[in-house]
């Protein structure tokens, strides 16, 4: 709530300011060059910013309060998130030439690695292979979790464990610092896509590394200032602003999340639910012990095998849309297989349960019951059934609006 508000006083307001300037000042010109060196180095500029690109007060505050979340030392913001994986990457590339990733990942970071552009060579694992994938030259173990799009958790301590003094970066985009600080349970380096929860609302694309290691932090920075890839300002200020309601949009949406992975485990065009505390995805009971609570995100696999049912299903949606990304008030659901994980390759996709079944269904603040309405919509529309409302409630169409006050 009040995490980079501490100069708000000083500055005589209460909500965040934006300063939207892509230069500054510089009278003194000795002054500048020190500051301009500082920050060259990755260290924050000890007088004028001298260029927005190389430090902004908007995207600093914002930083202050993500790395006050993650319990941080700082956090370093990117124009998304993609851009803060690849300077993460980056700087481990300085380091040595080996990473080790454990999958699934997120499709695009996946695509990344093993795309080779950034010249490291990359041995994907499981989570139980990291030792025996680390090497002398290894520089960086990446872990996702819960991991996109299947929601398996993996246990971060005992990565840590394995990696044996290699730092080790965790994607925590789906759990949020609510649910998750990973650098509370040994990880050198924290990673959102800040575009999702974080922000909320989608409208802003921004990413976020958070770490308590000095070198790290330099380092970071100076491939931001090198590369470009700064946060914009008036995207700071929208995550900035959406920061205060974070806990309790997380809170509303996993508890309707929890609800409709009950409903869904039971309907018969159902085959599996994916979400943490259910089924597989915690072999080894990582949550209540490191995630504090299974999150607004789920996945499950229709029962058709039929390969046109995941399009009957995204068109008969009245109320959910059929959108990648995740994390937002409302709810949206995509099928991984053909959009986010599309560009990897197809034997990776099914060997770690990507198939052309699942879908994933990122869930919103709105009422349950509305969105289990609709998602019935869906499924009847699998199966070719008339019967869209087997739960007793009327098409979302035409239904009254939901007036709920009660948490659900």
């Amino acid at each position: 709530m009040h995490g980079g508000r501490e100069e708000f006083a000083a500055l005589g307001v209460h909500a965040p300011p934006i300063d939207l300037s892509s230069t500054y000042p510089v009278p003194d010109l000795a002054a500048a060059i020190v500051s301009i060196d500082a920050m060259v180095a990755g260290a924050e500029p000890t007088g004028s910013p001298v260029y927005s690109r190389l430090h902004n007060p908007t995207v600093a505050r914002v930083e202050s309060a993500i790395a006050a979340l993650e319990g941080a030392h700082a956090t370093v913001a990117f124009a998304s998130g993609m851009a803060a994986y690849t300077a993460a990457l980056l700087v481990a590339r300085g380091r040595g030439g080996h990473v080790v990733a454990v999958r699934p990942l997120y499709g695009s970071a996946d695509h990344l690695l093993a795309s080779g552009m950034l010249g490291l060579e990359v041995t994907f694992t499981s989570p139980d292979g990291v030792a025996e994938a680390c090497r002398a030259d290894t520089s960086l173990v990446l872990i996702e979790t819960p991991a996109n799009p299947t929601l398996q958790l993996v246990d971060i301590g005992d990565v840590v464990r394995q990696a044996n003094g290699v730092p080790v970066m965790v994607d925590a985009t789906f759990a949020t610092p609510i649910l998750l600080r990973p650098l509370e349970h040994g990880a050198t380096l924290v990673l959102h896509s800040a575009t999702k929860a974080l922000a909320g609302h989608g409208d802003v694309l921004a990413g976020v590394v958070s770490t308590n290691a000095p070198e790290w932090l330099a380092a970071l920075r100076q491939v931001r200032l090198l590369t470009g890839s700064v946060l914009h300002p008036m995207a700071a200020f929208l995550l900035h602003r959406g920061l205060p309601t974070l806990a309790l949009r997380v809170e509303r949406a996993q508890a309707n999340a929890g609800r409709l992975a009950t409903r869904l485990a039971g309907h018969s065009a159902v085959a599996a639910v994916h979400y943490p505390g259910r089924g597989a995805t915690d072999p080894h009971h990582v949550l209540g012990r490191e995630l504090h609570g299974p999150g607004s995100t789920l996945a499950f696999e229709l029962a058709s095998d039929d390969e046109g049912a995941p399009a009957r299903f995204l068109a008969a949606l009245d109320l959910i849309t059929p959108a990648v990304s995740l994390g937002c008030t409302d709810t949206l659901i995509q099928h991984p297989a053909s959009l986010t994980h599309r560009v990897v390759d197809d034997a990776v996709r099914q060997a770690h349960g990507i198939t052309p079944r699942l879908l994933r269904l990122s869930v919103g603040i709105e009422h349950a019951d509305d969105i289990w309405r609709d998602l019935e919509r869906g499924l009847a529309a699998v199966v070719g059934s008339d019967d869209i409302d087997a739960a007793g409630f009327p098409p979302v169409s035409t239904a009254t609006p939901s007036a709920h006050l009660a948490p659900a």
